[in-house]
């Protein structure tokens, strides 16, 4: 469950704790993780300062003044956790990546996660990406050409990181939520209406997901109390059977393209939905 909001928060407290710090080492318990050699660990990492961290997408880079780049990418059930040597998660930990005495800990991440390259060898796997969910760029006319030439529905479109990145199941079927449209609308049958309650809907539900810490299960550090706590705020995401908050209708879990997605049968009407 790492989608904008959950990466947005990692990265605000990414860079806050450790922009300007220097990886005065680094510990692998699992070599596919991180698949470079310890040449590349000697010459490219260790000593090397973060001078910032950016999110595209639904990754994390990590800039080092070298001019390398540490990619990131957080599966489902992995997460991230500033600690010590005595203050670390009760998990088993496949990263630690060393700032002197603070360290920051990647549990649950899975083969090749973490990826030591260069700026080309960054824009060469995202540089196909949609524009970002949150690109102050993508006004409401650039946001209707991006879906222009589909047909499918439009969470599936949605969740297509080549249309728009950042957007995954779990916000797609909130943002659906609140603009009133059923998630297996197809792209065609939408109007622009309905396109401009899509359109301010997802960007309410991103940024509110942000304040709130996003969803991720457990905290960034001790004593953190935001990081997960829009967990406790989803309107429909995997409530199946509970009752809608604004209409106390019955939470229904249903198909879009082979995958299942959330709605509430009497908000989500398609209002401004033409019947092709």
């Amino acid at each position: 469950m790492y989608e904008l909001p959950e990466l947005e928060n990692y990265r605000a407290l990414l860079a806050e704790q450790f922009a300007g710090a220097q990886i005065t080492g680094i510990e692998i318990t699992n070599v596919k993780v991180f698949q470079a050699s310890e040449e590349q660990i000697g010459r490219d990492v260790i000593s090397k300062v973060v001078w910032f961290i950016e999110r595209r997408g639904m990754h994390l880079v990590l800039h080092l003044d070298n001019g390398k780049r540490l990619l990131l990418h957080l599966g489902q059930g992995a997460y991230l956790y500033r600690g010590s040597a005595t203050d670390k998660p009760d998990r088993n930990v496949q990263l630690k990546l060393i700032f002197g005495e603070v360290v920051l800990y990647g549990v649950g991440l899975r083969a090749e996660d973490l990826q030591l390259l260069t700026v080309k060898e960054v824009e060469g796997k995202l540089g196909r990406l949609g524009p970002d969910a949150m690109d102050k760029r993508v006004t409401l006319q650039r946001f209707i050409a991006l879906f222009a030439k589909k047909r499918v529905a439009i969470r599936t479109a949605l969740i297509d990181q080549n249309v728009i990145s950042g957007i995954g199941a779990v916000y797609a079927d909130e943002i659906c939520f609140a603009a009133a449209i059923r998630p297996d609308t197809k792209i065609p049958a939408i109007e622009s209406e309905a396109w401009e309650r899509l359109y301010a809907a997802m960007h309410n539900v991103l940024k509110e997901a942000i304040s709130q810490g996003g969803a991720a299960e457990y905290p960034f550090y001790e004593g953190d109390s935001l990081t997960g706590k829009h967990r406790n705020h989803f309107q429909v995401y995997e409530r199946e059977g509970l009752l809608c908050s604004r209409c106390d209708t019955v939470i229904e879990k249903i198909d879009v393209s082979g995958r299942k997605a959330y709605a509430c049968p009497n908000c989500q009407q398609d209002e401004g939905i033409s019947k092709l």
